[in-house]
């Protein structure tokens, strides 16, 4: 008897041992990944966040869009940062990215700072991850423990990154669902991260047809809004405007009170409140309690980050974010 016990027990731990290194990559994320490799690791990215934010709070923005973009393409690999070369061409130039995406000379820093520190032990990835926390939390958003051990991918993907991967300022609600569930992301993770957009600007050829042409627009906002962004086409559309009127350098719930006034500068963003549903009951929600937009983005970041990152040996430490070892 006490035999079969035994060998009950040894099965079930078999088994347990089995579903660990069978799950999601997620699982190999770490929140004290560099506690020993690399413990200033934290210190020296927020240092540099920091300076750059302080000197700039629209960079705050950036940092955390190079981590949405990174995420939303191949899993969060660092690929984003892999500048084209002769034979190779990055996600740099696709569409969503092109003479948009800024703050790469900020995690070029980072990346410098770390490498003096613990040469070779942290990746690209990773800063992108560590990065993006801190603009939140400097901008007065939440902070969250970021999981690490990511590693970083050699090659990017264009034609994915040009092709659909991103969500598009101009996507509908079903489209808008359909990106975000390609990365493991439900309808709360949805709107939560849109309210990312309570930081930020856009430019002028992201929201033109809205302003122009959309009804559910308030017409002072969206008046306001035509004097930068002229109807010609062509004309202007690298002007920016502020993706939150209200409060643009702050991370805040004023996103979600501009989009039940109809204040929403994307096509993208007003979908989730004039389409009605669980997505406009979201929006409702947040707009009246910052502590639980705050949880749920924190957790919605932490989901995205866990989306099919290089762990163990796969990928690479780039000593240099811009190209492969």
């Amino acid at each position: 008897m006490a035999s079969r016990r035994s060998s009950s027990l040894c099965s079930i731990w078999v088994i347990v041992l089995l579903l660990g290194f069978t799950g999601s990559s997620s699982a190999h994320l770490s929140k004290h990944f560099y506690s020993k490799s690399c413990p200033k690791v934290f210190d020296a990215v927020k240092s540099v966040v920091q300076s750059a934010v302080n000197n700039e709070k629209r960079m705050g923005a950036s940092l955390l869009r190079l981590h949405f973009h990174d995420c939303f393409v191949n899993g969060c690999d660092g690929s984003l940062l892999l500048d084209d070369t002769s034979s190779f061409t990055g996600e740099k130039t696709a569409g969503p990215n092109n003479n948009s995406l800024r703050g790469f000379e900020v995690v070029d820093k980072i990346k410098s700072q770390l490498e003096k520190i613990c040469h070779g032990v942290v990746s690209c990835a990773d800063i992108l991850a560590i990065a993006a926390r801190d603009s939140v939390k400097i901008l007065g958003g939440p902070s969250w423990k970021v999981k690490l051990g990511r590693r970083d991918s050699k090659t990017a993907n264009f034609t994915a990154a040009d092709s659909g991967a991103l969500p598009a300022p101009t996507a509908n609600l079903s489209q808008l669902k359909t990106t975000f569930r390609a990365v493991g992301l439900n309808k709360r993770d949805l709107v939560a991260l849109s309210g990312a957009h309570t930081i930020g600007k856009a430019r002028c050829s992201s929201f033109k047809d809205r302003i122009y042409n959309e009804t559910n627009i308030d017409a002072s906002f969206a008046k306001a809004r035509q004097s930068k962004c002229p109807i010609t086409v062509g004309s202007g559309d690298n002007n920016l405007a502020p993706l939150d009127v209200q409060t643009p350098g702050t991370f805040d719930i004023a996103y979600f009170k501009n989009l039940i006034n109809q204040k929403g500068l994307l096509h993208s963003d007003q979908v989730l409140y004039n389409n009605g549903g669980s997505t406009a009951s979201l929006v409702k929600k947040y707009s009246g309690s910052a502590n639980t937009f705050n949880s749920h983005f924190a957790k919605a970041m932490i989901k995205m980050g866990n989306n099919k990152p290089l762990t163990g040996s796969n990928g690479e430490i780039r000593l240099n974010c811009r190209r492969s070892n």
